[in-house]
């Protein structure tokens, strides 16, 4: 099973960019970028699992959600590099929004998804079940 990433903007956004350059997407405030965080899956035995690269991402600022059977992740980055020398001051600052999305098949566990984010790393671990069969005899009359 290959999870695929949702994203009903994409070929928009490839369009405006060919028609119109980069700019085309500048937002009002040129601070604030979205950053699109490197995703792999992988299939295991009993499990789906995602694994998520959010470097510089706390925990509290990613939120996994599912609706209508796609799961979702978004969150947050904040950071700040703050660097004082006896001749010199530098500040960096990087922020922006994430969101990625994965269609789910119809074999998971929706109910004992987990999550965990370690050392900028989010792994989601998606158990599967056994699928239903929703064969039922009909008598003839």
């Amino acid at each position: 099973m290959l999870l695929t990433p949702y994203n009903p903007f994409r070929e928009i956004r490839e369009i405006e960019n060919r028609l119109f350059g980069s700019r085309a997407l500048a937002k009002e405030d040129e601070n604030v970028v979205t950053f699109t965080p490197k995703v792999n899956t992988r299939e295991g035995e009993f499990a789906y699992h995602i694994d998520v690269d959010l470097p510089g991402v706390k925990k509290e600022d990613i939120k996994v959600d599912i609706k209508e059977n796609v799961l979702i992740i978004s969150g947050e980055r904040n950071f700040k590099e703050e660097v004082k020398e006896e001749d010199y001051y530098r500040v960096e600052t990087r922020f922006g929004k994430f969101s990625r999305s994965f269609t789910l098949p119809e074999n998971v566990d929706i109910e004992n998804i987990d999550a965990v984010s370690e050392n900028g790393v989010l792994e989601v671990i998606i158990p599967k079940v056994e699928p239903k069969e929703n064969v039922r005899s009909i008598s003839v009359k």
